[in-house]
């Protein structure tokens, strides 16, 4: 079960910057996809995964749409690499039209992003790594099951050893003056 629209809502705009990486990897029969992640820096939460075997401006700009649809907000601010996918006309407008800060990290220096490269190691030792994919169908839903073990049980020393959903729920009995 996916997490909350209404607490997740929340604690992005409590945040309210996250963090896009794409992942490269293959299927068992040597063709490439990729993964986009979006990942909220306060929650760890990781709010969405899209896998294909391109990924383009416009497709980013579409999942931006979905995930404001779906949560009901935006993050005030993305993290991003220098990816073409990231300084596409389609991205650049979806950004400007929906007033977001992007801030680029430098090429070539993962330090500048520390927790996405941490989110992007387990994810590729937990879960790439792990995995035979058989399809982009078979790798989308290896890598969503893998997603929900990672925000609904896998704990978080960042988070006090909590999971993203505990800490979110801790932080909403904690700080109800939080807006929805």
């Amino acid at each position: 079960m996916p997490p909350t629209i209404w607490s997740v809502r929340r604690s992005i705009l409590y945040t309210n910057a996250g963090r896009w990486i794409l992942v490269a990897d293959q299927l068992f029969d040597g063709r490439k996809f990729r993964v986009l992640t979006l990942v909220d820096n306060f929650s760890r939460m990781c709010l969405t995964t899209r896998v294909d075997q391109s990924i383009k401006g416009i497709d980013v700009a579409h999942i931006m749409d979905d995930v404001k649809q779906y949560y009901g907000i935006v993050p005030k601010r993305i993290q991003v690499d220098s990816g073409s996918e990231f300084i596409s006309k389609d991205f650049d407008r979806w950004v400007y039209e929906n007033i977001v800060l992007l801030d680029f990290s430098r090429p070539e220096k993962p330090t500048d992003n520390p927790f996405i490269e941490s989110f992007n190691g387990s994810f590729r030792n937990e879960c790439l790594n792990v995995n035979w994919f058989l399809s982009l169908d078979d790798a989308s839903e290896k890598i969503n099951a893998w997603r929900y073990e990672y925000i609904e049980y896998r704990p978080h020393s960042s988070l006090h050893n909590m999971t993203p959903m505990e800490y979110i729920e801790n932080l909403l009995k904690t700080s109800p003056e939080i807006p929805v």
